[in-house]
């Protein structure tokens, strides 16, 4: 009799379907929750705080996750991350069940969930890289982007249709079904040991050394370092639109949610077709190709033409084109760093890389917020300072203010993948560095910790993964 195989692809496979699940419970309580928020206080800035509340804990204790990522068991940790983050959502069901929600305690809950989603990213990609083959890592990246791409689609519908039908409390009592579900997947699990590297006994140390190792490693390769400058310029541009594609759709059609999720699900459905393109292609042979074509495209195709659009079916069709390149630029760049940095290292040093990617995103967030409420919208109203040069392009009603903030970071975008083409380590990254070396065939674990100093870091018997 034969027993069910818990490691390998197909392991990854039930992860897979456990964050899938809960990123579909996560969406609808997003969705729910900024129609709630929206209607309270009509404010772009509100939503904005909102984001940059969540991400900024995510990027400020990124390091000093990863480099416990690297010392402990990651099944226990993304385990503990997934319960931490579900009971955020189980506290707001209490907030608002009891009537007593407050605006604040939104910037509350995103703080704390962005805290334990920090340790979720470097140790789910840690783990993929055990659990694969190299050939096979851009096809897993691209089976993520599919789960969070699906999740868009059905995620906005589903919420919307509940609150219709019901009310808040029952999206949230959906969310906390998720998890759970996705907590039960981790823990069914069985995760590879993990080897260690010359590299990776050479790293260790105190915490606080091993917190900074991630930032010597990257600072030492000029191509890595390359690569992810790229990602924190161009996350200045989809950490701003993606806050504001809300606000600008509700803006502009009086609060339509009908709207606003026919929007989102294009969004979606353009991430599935990336992720689906980059599941069965594996992306280029070159992976920088995907990175710096999907930055530029995602930029003039999806941003420019969402700001340029004054109805939802363009505003539909360029957040369709916007997330169509996202998966291709982030598997192609997933793929890079997992071949080349060491396994036992991937810890700290994917953590680090989150941090300079996303470290923007908070910044972005909350510049967004005020420009639109303060500036933007103000100056393309009637009488406002811009109106009699773009008004004519972009319209002088309700969001067009945010439109106009879209054209400009879809040009943004498009200059910045074109920059890699330009600068021969960030163009050659994948010549001049070294892929990582296979210590031995992947070993199934058991529950056991080896004693400390032996060449084997033990994982026992285990999401969403971030843009990068």
């Amino acid at each position: 009799m034969t027993t069910f195989d818990r490691s390998g692809f197909r392991g990854f496979l039930i992860l897979w379907l456990g964050q899938f699940v809960s990123l579909i419970g996560t969406g609808m309580t997003r969705f729910a929750v900024t129609i709630w928020a929206f209607e309270q206080t009509g404010s772009a800035q509100v939503l904005a705080l909102v984001g940059a509340f969540s991400f900024g804990p995510l990027v400020i204790f990124g390091p000093l996750a990863g480099a416990l990522v690297d010392r402990w068991h990651r099944k226990t940790v993304l385990i503990m991350s997934n319960l931490g983050a579900g009971l955020v959502t189980v506290a707001l069901f209490t907030l608002f069940s009891t009537g007593q929600i407050e605006i604040w305690h939104l910037y509350v809950a995103g703080a704390i969930t962005g805290l334990f989603e920090s340790f979720q990213f470097p140790a789910f990609s840690a783990t993929t890289t055990l659990m694969l083959s190299k050939a096979h890592y851009a096809r897993a990246h691209g089976l993520m982007s599919l789960a969070e791409s699906v999740s868009t689609i059905i995620a906005p519908i589903l919420a919307g249709l509940i609150l219709v039908m019901f009310d808040l409390w029952t999206v949230m009592m959906i969310d906390i079904v998720t998890f759970s579900f996705a907590v039960v997947a981790i823990a069914f699990v069985a995760f590879p040991a993990l080897r260690s590297s010359q590299a990776g006994l050479d790293a260790r140390s105190n915490l606080v050394r091993e917190t900074w190792y991630g930032f010597a490693y990257i600072l030492k390769r000029p191509s890595l370092l390359g690569l992810q400058m790229m990602f924190f310029a161009i996350n200045l541009s989809a950490g701003a639109a993606l806050v504001m594609i809300a606000p600008m759709v509700l803006a502009s059609t009086g609060n339509n949610e009908i709207a606003l999720s026919t929007v989102q699900a294009a969004m979606g459905v353009g991430g599935v077709v990336g992720g689906l393109i980059m599941t069965a292609w594996g992306g280029p042979r070159e992976r920088v190709h995907g990175i710096f074509i999907g930055m530029s495209l995602s930029g003039l195709l999806g941003l420019t033409v969402i700001g340029l659009g004054a109805n939802v079916l363009v505003w539909a069709v360029g957040a369709f084109l916007f997330m169509l390149f996202v998966p291709v630029m982030n598997a192609s760049n997933q793929a890079i760093w997992q071949v080349k940095v060491e396994p036992d290292l991937q810890g700290k040093v994917f953590a680090v890389r989150r941090f300079i990617a996303q470290g923007t995103l908070p910044i972005a967030m909350l510049t967004a917020g005020f420009l639109a409420d303060n500036v933007l919208e103000p100056a393309m109203q009637p009488d406002g300072s811009l109106a009699p040069v773009l008004g004519n392009l972009l319209g002088t009603t309700p969001g067009s203010g945010i439109a106009l903030l879209f054209v400009t970071l879809g040009l943004i975008a498009t200059f910045i993948g074109l920059i890699g083409y330009a600068v021969p380590a960030i163009r050659h990254a994948e010549t001049i560095l070294p892929d990582f070396v296979e210590l031995e065939d992947r070993l199934p674990t058991n529950d056991i910790m080896p004693e400390a100093g032996t060449a084997i870091v033990g994982e026992p018997t285990p999401y969403s993964e971030p843009r990068s």
